[in-house]
């Protein structure tokens, strides 16, 4: 009995530390009318908007502004700023904020 509640309890901490960025960590999704489909980019870790018809589909939203691909949204001050905080993906071992 105890050796099962150890097992199950040892897999739930593995299942939580593995998971990464929940959607509690996420900002909120953009709220810009131009865009009417938002997707989390867990590589860049904001959201990119998949809206077909929008002029900003494929685009990165982050600090309130669009970026047209990865290599510009990580030239962002802010963004680097929030990257060096220790926010830089699954299994960094590290907490941060979302900034911007």
């Amino acid at each position: 009995m105890m050796k099962n509640v150890l097992l199950t309890a040892t897999a739930s901490v593995l299942a939580i530390g593995m998971s990464g960025c929940s959607s509690q960590d996420r900002p909120p999704k953009p709220k810009d009318k131009s865009c009417d489909d938002w997707e989390w980019d867990n590589d860049t870790e904001t959201w990119q908007c998949d809206d077909d018809s929008s002029p900003h589909f494929g685009y990165f939203f982050w600090a309130g502004s669009f970026f047209a691909n990865s290599s510009a949204l990580k030239k962002s001050s802010s963004y680097k700023n929030y990257i060096s905080k220790g926010k830089t993906g699954i299994g960094s071992g590290s907490k941060g904020g979302f900034g911007g």
